[in-house]
């Protein structure tokens, strides 16, 4: 018996050293949570800097300790070291402040921060070594995300190990109530090798001189490039109150090519480069900023001060990993006379009206600091640009049921006057190659109406069924939209017709064209998809459709008023041409009624009492298709792209843009299922967003993060703004507050869900570990049975003896560490080779694992879509 306990003893301690050599995905973080800092207490959720997001990433919360400013112009600094040793890789910045507090922040990486304290003044010093700009934000940027593949390398052995925010506060105004500020930036790494490296490169003038009253002023800036090819694929432009554009250009062999152009006064962000540039050896760049000195009494220089200017274009690049460069400047004009051939559109300014600028209070100044960054002049604030002024990105709502609907193909959405959400779908009928001959006469009248009631109106907090309606009615909807007063109108492709139908009638109230007739004069449509009221005039805007191509506007009672569009030519679309004008949303703020036009991957605007062309929206991320469209009244814009052709690569996702200004501020795909045709988009003014997909036969709810995601900490009415629901309700029981049950709810499902995940792995990693150990156990007594029938009863001694033996040289001599080297090396059966690494005497060396394998792509291409595509 001794002799079995001694041989268990072994498995033992066997089992000892394999558990010290596993680590727990969140076990890499232990040492770094043991010694992280102290935060104020209303620094919620600042407490917990390192979260695991899987096996292989992590988010990196990156906040001020809670600091309160004392005088204007402070320029204050903290330093977080990477919680790991190995390499890692940025792939996504999310800023988490408010510029109602924060002038702007700058992040850099390297390895000797300035200061060890939980935070210090910035004129002490930034870094000791070379630090690299890493990440900048200002005036309400949104997220920046960088292309699949691309990451900043940090760690290892050539990796900045530490990273150092640099947070400017123009106008301690702010900081009346004495409320503490933890703005900062929460960054996505992961250990998986990227196979192109992020870098920044810095475009920036120091010596340009502003006279004053000069009506337009040039500061330009120019360099050779010198080094292996990189790729461009984002910008920032900055300068302070008197910029008026900026704009960035490669020069090749004298040809001049855009890599973005933007006014300083708009959202600081990095914005995509509209088209890849990539930078060889030999090309130069080349950036131009535009300033006046208008209303200026002295002399303008770039400079430190709340005075002074300054001229920066950021780049965002990628290299071949063996080939980075993390970080690169640019402050001379190695060629003034090359700028007399800029093209004509880096003088013109940018017009930048009101509602186009994210705006704060006056109270805020603007300057900069050295060669740090900062940005213009608050505004004045209008209460309807508020949405453009939070920081929020688009995800979906993993909690919402409605996604497991029992639903047809889905065709339309629309939100009812008390923001409920009415889905238009197909029941049992399918569009396909049968549905239509060749003169678009439907063919499957056989089948008769559909049997399902096909309207449904849906709660959106929980997904149950309020409402139903529009049972033997349709042959195959499309389009639906919900006028002011609540009626619904709808689109029949197989009818051809449009369809004015109340909440509670039985019988459409009004039709517009004949049944099952195409056509394409005043009374007839040709498929038609989608449908808008004005909710002024009460004026009625058709879609016509998949085989008319125009947009047709009725009265109120439905007479004909005018009709605009034509057939797309050969080659590029021209305004007011469509090739399927697939959806329709209004913009009552600037009098324009915007088309999804869909084949042409493109969104067009027009007036809406004239149909006279104002823009077109079309960005290279569409890809081919864009199918919906949706505008919610403050200044967003948002849609979603089809499934990509063979040989496309932009993925099918869905969209958030500035209206104002048509550029992209995020993207956002489903977290369950995956998007397959999401045939319509409807968003609210609380930014909740519904996708309907036609092919999945599924809606997705995404929901804005900025509902979660703390800001600026301010005891003006509520004392602290949490970083997540649970927290609100721990807050709330915390200080006796009542909690809503569905935020226990929400809170209590997530723990739950948490709890499962947490288990799951932990049964699993047991497994893995278990199985060894009963391997072990079986030789173990397979080797006693044996000693038994040679030894007999003798067996335990020579057992003992033989167990203290191997006991010690597993152990080595003093070691107290178990070596398997030279246990396994006392066989003569075993070579020593190899087996070094293995002792765990003084060494707590993590193996290198990698398997060399790229991720797998997120989007397969389909298969070539059908001549006419139906949907």
């Amino acid at each position: 018996m001794a002799g079995l306990i001694n041989n268990l003893l072994i498995l033992l301690l066997v089992f000892q050293n394999s558990c010290l050599g596993f680590k727990n995905p969140l076990s890499v973080f232990k040492r770094y949570k043991d010694t992280t800092r102290s935060l104020s207490s209303e620094c919620l959720g600042n407490n917990r800097p390192v979260i695991s997001l899987g096996l292989t990433d992590f988010a990196l919360d990156i906040r001020m300790p809670g600091v309160t400013p004392k005088q204007s112009d402070t320029y204050l600094c903290m330093s977080l070291r990477l919680p790991v040793d190995e390499e890692a890789y940025v792939v996504d910045f999310r800023p988490q402040a408010s510029m109602d507090t924060v002038h702007h922040m700058l992040l850099f990486g390297c390895n000797i921060p300035s200061s060890t304290e939980n935070y210090w003044d910035c004129d002490e010093g930034i870094c000791t070594d070379k630090s690299n700009i890493l990440y900048a934000w200002a005036r309400n940027a949104p997220p920046t995300r960088l292309p699949k593949g691309v990451g900043f390398k940090v760690g290892g052995e050539t990796g900045s190990k530490y990273f150092v925010l640099q947070v400017h506060y123009g106008d301690v105004s702010a900081f009346r109530d004495k409320h503490k500020d933890c703005s900062g930036v929460t960054l996505h790494l992961t250990h998986q090798r990227q196979p192109l490296i992020a870098g920044m490169y810095l475009m920036m003038s120091v010596n340009t001189v502003i006279p004053p009253g000069e009506k337009v002023v040039d500061a330009d800036i120019a360099c050779h490039y010198q080094k292996y090819p990189m790729h461009l694929f984002a910008y920032r432009v900055h300068t302070h109150r008197l910029g008026k554009v900026v704009s960035g250009y490669r020069v090749r062999n004298g040809q001049w090519t855009l890599i973005g152009r933007q006014s300083p006064q708009l959202p600081q962000a990095f914005y995509p480069v509209e088209h890849l540039v990539d930078i060889s050896f030999g090309d130069t760049l080349a950036a131009r900023c535009v300033f006046t000195g208008e209303g200026r009494t002295t002399e303008t220089h770039i400079g430190g001060t709340a005075s002074d200017e300054m001229c920066n274009f950021y780049i965002m690049y990628y290299m071949e990993a063996k080939h980075a460069v993390s970080y690169m400047t640019c402050t001379q004009n190695i060629n003034p006379d090359m700028f007399r051939n800029i093209p004509q559109e880096a003088n013109i300014p940018i017009p930048v009206k009101s509602d186009m600028i994210m705006m704060t209070h006056e109270h805020h100044h603007e300057e900069t600091k050295k060669t740090d960054d900062s940005s213009s002049l608050k505004q004045p604030k209008r209460e309807e640009e508020e949405v453009l002024d939070q920081d929020f990105h688009i995800e979906e709502a993993v909690d919402w049921p409605g996604v497991n609907l029992k639903l047809g193909q889905v065709s339309g959405l629309a939100l009812d006057p008390k923001n409920n959400l009415v889905i238009f779908h197909r029941g049992d009928h399918v569009w396909d190659r049968n549905s239509f001959d060749s003169s678009f006469v439907y063919q499957q009248r056989g089948l008769g109406p559909i049997e399902q009631n096909t309207i449904l109106v849906i709660d959106p907090s929980n997904a149950e069924v309020l409402n139903s309606t529009g049972k033997n009615l349709f042959y195959l909807p499309h389009g639906l939209s919900i006028d002011k007063d609540g009626n619904y109108w709808v689109t029949d492709v197989a009818l051809h017709q449009v369809f004015k139908l109340g909440v509670r009638d039985k019988e459409p109230l009004l039709i517009l064209g004949r049944s099952l007739q195409p056509g394409s004069d005043k009374n007839h449509f040709c498929q038609p998809t989608d449908v808008a009221v004005d909710p002024v005039t009460g004026n009625i805007y058709v879609s016509d459709g998949y085989c008319n191509s125009r947009i047709v506007v009725f009265s109120p009672n439905g007479m004909f008023i005018m009709q605009w569009g034509e057939e797309t030519s050969v080659g590029k679309a021209k305004p007011g041409q469509f090739r399927i004008p697939h959806s329709l949303t209004l913009v009552p703020e600037f009098g324009q009624l915007c088309v999804a036009d869909r084949e042409n991957g493109r969104i067009q605007c027009f007036r809406s009492e004239t149909g006279e062309f104002t823009r077109e929206i079309k960005h290279k991320l569409f890809g081919t298709e864009l199918f919906a469209v949706s505008y919610v009244p403050g200044g967003l814009l948002f849609a979603v792209n089809g499934m990509p052709y063979p040989g496309d690569i932009e993925p099918v996702q869905g969209f958030m843009m500035n209206f104002s200004t048509g550029e992209i501020m995020d993207t956002f795909i489903p977290v369950r299922k995956s998007f397959e045709m999401p045939h319509d988009i409807v968003a609210s003014e609380d930014k909740t967003v519904y996708v309907g997909d036609a092919h999945a036969k599924t809606v997705w709810k995404f929901t804005s993060t900025e509902k979660m995601e703390h800001r600026s900490v301010k005891k003006a009415g509520i004392e602290v703004q949490e970083i997540k629901e649970a927290e609100t309700v721990i807050e709330a029981k915390l200080k006796n507050k009542p909690i809503s049950t569905e935020s226990s709810k929400k809170w209590e499902k997530h723990h739950m869900v948490e709890q499962a995940s947490s288990g799951i792995s932990f049964v699993l990693i047991t497994t893995l570990l278990i199985i060894p150990i009963v391997v072990l156990l079986a030789i173990a007594v397979f080797i006693r049975w044996r000693k038994t029938r040679v030894y007999g009863a003798d067996a335990d001694h020579k057992l003992e003896s033989s167990s203290g033996r191997i006991l010690g040289r597993l152990q080595g001599k003093g070691s107290g560490g178990l070596n398997l080297g030279n246990f396994f090396a006392s066989h003569k059966s075993y070579s020593r080779k190899g087996f070094d690494r293995l002792s765990t005497e003084g060494s707590d060396q993590e193996k290198d694992e990698d398997d060399g394998t790229d991720s797998e792509e997120e989007y397969s291409a389909p298969p070539p879509p059908p001549v006419s595509s139906s949907s």
